[in-house]
């Protein structure tokens, strides 16, 4: 049962070990702030939340670090532009500092929404402004930047590899995502690592610099951070796919033409969410946020729910249809697990526990983890055992087991369930149907099973 995971930097499934047994250090792509995450952005924390339980299940501790990008990501992955949080602070008229906190703080509430365990470190772009004016002096000592009107650039072609990780053909970047805009650098894949403030212009976010005042660029406050929390190497870096022809591949570059040594021994990247075929986006106008979901009426953790039927590794097509599905089947589930009344966990089942585990570590094989899970609940095995075992997967499902209690219902509801059996013992089907209609409105859903009446929450 050893762990296998994807790795990026390779294409192909490794077994991840930790030699010396240290916590392994895990570095996530954190969120610029400058809006509300939606969905998409979010099935990459609950990708790297399993992955990080997944670990813990297998006996690792994890020290996990999460940036905040609060300065520095512009509008265009060519590095022109208005700054994203400044641009936003503007149509709020909100202060640089004040938007980036309440979105931090937005973001941290959908983490705990959906049962994402908050990172162990968590470190702010602007409250590491030095360490990146650090980084790029050691670059600059390399001989790998030149400086242009609007800034301090980092030459790829001075990195031999560059573009390997995304298996880019750096020759033919002269078009499409990486368009050469900016006329004075000498490469399209070339990038800023430090910008200079507009001319008679001043930003809320700026500081000086040995090159002038401006501020970093977006790719290089993943590597300072990773750097000053771990050393020049992490065990496991995550994010989207959509980092890995630009973000992550200018973090290697920058950070390996310093440190001369890997970045990240494991890359591991969660697939789009898309919508109507398409991706899902801010700038795409389609974006949905976890409070869109609520407001329809579906629990967060029915989201969360319908993420773990598939691969991390696969794409998945977004649908309200799909969600209501899912929803259902968390309240089944839940309902299940309800009608197992006030028991104490017994003992694991070492078959259910030993297959379970084999899928998880089969690079997170949530879809076949989940199909052991209900065949757990469906199982005949003593429903102290189940208990015990279910909990026991929750460690990495993290859909809050453990919280889930028998249901109590309020003294006059319970009066109304009597009644109803009484109106269905007496075959008054119109009087029981009434019945059970003032119970649904009341939150409660009424089932005749051969045991007798179960009443699940609506």
């Amino acid at each position: 049962m050893e762990l296998q995971l994807f790795n990026t930097l390779t294409r192909q499934k490794e077994i991840f070990t930790q030699p010396d047994q240290s916590p392994v250090k895990m570095y996530s792509c954190g969120p610029t702030v400058y809006g509300f995450a939606h969905i998409g952005n979010l099935r990459t924390y609950v990708f790297s939340d399993l992955l990080r339980r997944t670990l813990e299940y297998n006996g690792f501790k994890v020290a996990q670090v999460m940036n905040s990008t609060d300065v520095g990501h512009l509008t265009d992955d060519a590095d022109q532009g208005e700054d994203k949080v400044e641009q936003q602070a503007k149509r709020e008229a909100k202060s640089a500092l004040e938007l980036t906190r309440s979105y931090e703080e937005a973001f941290l509430h959908d983490l705990d929404a959906l049962h994402i365990e908050r990172p162990t470190q968590w470190l702010r772009a602007s409250e590491h402004i030095q360490e990146q004016i650090a980084l790029i002096q050691q670059l600059e000592a390399k001989g790998v930047t030149y400086q242009t009107s609007d800034g301090i650039y980092y030459d790829t072609s001075t990195f031999p590899r560059y573009g390997e990780f995304a298996r880019l053909h750096t020759a033919g970047q002269q078009e499409g995502a990486r368009v050469q805009v900016n006329t004075e650098k000498r490469h399209p894949t070339d990038f800023a690592l430090w910008k200079f403030s507009p001319a008679n212009q001043q930003r809320q976010m700026e500081w000086g610099s040995p090159w002038g005042v401006g501020f970093p660029g977006w790719h290089l406050e993943c590597s300072a951070m990773v750097m000053k929390a771990f050393g020049p190497t992490a065990d496991i870096h995550t994010g989207g796919i959509d980092h890995i022809p630009v973000h992550h591949t200018n973090e290697i570059a920058q950070s390996e033409a310093v440190t001369g040594q890997a970045l990240a021994r494991f890359w591991l990247h969660g697939e789009f969410l898309i919508i109507d075929e398409g991706r899902m986006g801010k700038s795409e106008g389609n974006a949905l946020t976890l409070k869109t979901l609520q407001a329809k009426a579906f629990d967060p953790i029915a989201y969360r729910f319908w993420l773990l039927q598939t691969h991390y590794r696969t794409k998945l097509n977004f649908t309200w249809e799909a969600l209501e599905a899912a929803q259902r089947g968390w309240q089944n589930m839940t309902a299940e697990i309800e009608r197992w009344g006030a028991i104490e966990p017994g003992q694991r089942n070492e078959d259910f526990e030993q297959r379970f585990h084999e899928a998880i570590n089969n690079d997170l094989d949530l879809p076949k983890s989940m199909a052991i899970t209900w065949e757990l609940l469906r199982s005949e095995i003593p429903t102290n055992d189940k208990l015990a075992t279910l909990l026991g997967f929750d460690r990495v499902l993290g859909l809050g087991i453990e919280s889930i209690r028998p249901i109590t219902l309020p003294e006059e509801l319970n009066t109304l369930l009597q009644e109803r059996e009484t109106a269905r013992q007496a075959k008054d089907w119109e009087k029981a149907d009434t019945l059970r209609q003032q119970l649904l409105d009341a939150g409660y859903v009424v089932e005749d099973r051969p045991s007798g009446a179960f009443v699940r929450r609506a």
